[in-house]
């Protein structure tokens, strides 16, 4: 059976043990929706310094997607916060 969680509603598959920011990256996940100072593109650290992959979850405090290991079922997305209505 294959884990899934779901990032801004669509499911993403990972593998046992994988963090939240190596499942995304795998599934070609890129843009976290954090801003970057890299030109032409995405990217965050990896190892939680940067802050560059901090993602909203579900009713729970936002996480470093690079430090914190994939959850089956969990529900994220781009910050300000998943579900948020936008003014």
């Amino acid at each position: 059976m294959t884990s899934h969680f779901f990032w801004n509603g669509d499911p993403v598959a990972f593998l046992p043990g994988e963090t939240i920011a190596a499942a995304l990256l795998r599934a070609g996940i890129t843009d976290l929706g954090q801003p970057s100072n890299v030109p032409g593109g995405r990217v965050f650290c990896g190892i939680g310094a940067c802050q560059g992959c901090v993602v909203a979850v579900m009713d729970a405090v936002p996480v470093e997607a690079c430090l914190t290991p994939a959850r089956d079922g969990l529900r994220l997305g781009s910050l300000p916060a998943v579900g948020a209505e936008h003014a």
